[in-house]
């Protein structure tokens, strides 16, 4: 799957690393539903960094649609709530 991380650009991660990455999201809805500013921004950091670690980076000058967009590291709790759907930022 080809992620994008808003501000920074693609990575494709495979299927296989998706159990890891939906705990994490998973964590952080639960973050961001019980309001911890905190444990959102340190989850989030987590979340990007297992995508950056776990992911190949795609060329800069490749143009390929992304299936999965997520929020650059400073964004807000406001600004990533907009960006939710029911399965939290990764959907499964």
């Amino acid at each position: 799957m080809i992620v994008r991380i808003m501000g920074e650009g693609q990575v494709t991660v495979a299927d296989s690393h998706f159990a890891e990455l939906n705990a994490l999201d998973d964590e952080l809805l639960e973050e961001m539903e019980g309001g911890d500013e905190a444990g959102f921004r340190r989850t989030l950091h987590a979340l990007l960094d297992a995508v950056r670690r776990l992911g190949v980076p795609l060329p800069d000058d490749a143009l390929e649609p992304s299936e999965l967009i997520l929020p650059a590291p400073d964004a807000s709790l406001a600004e990533v709530r907009e960006m939710l759907s029911d399965d939290g930022l990764i959907p499964g």
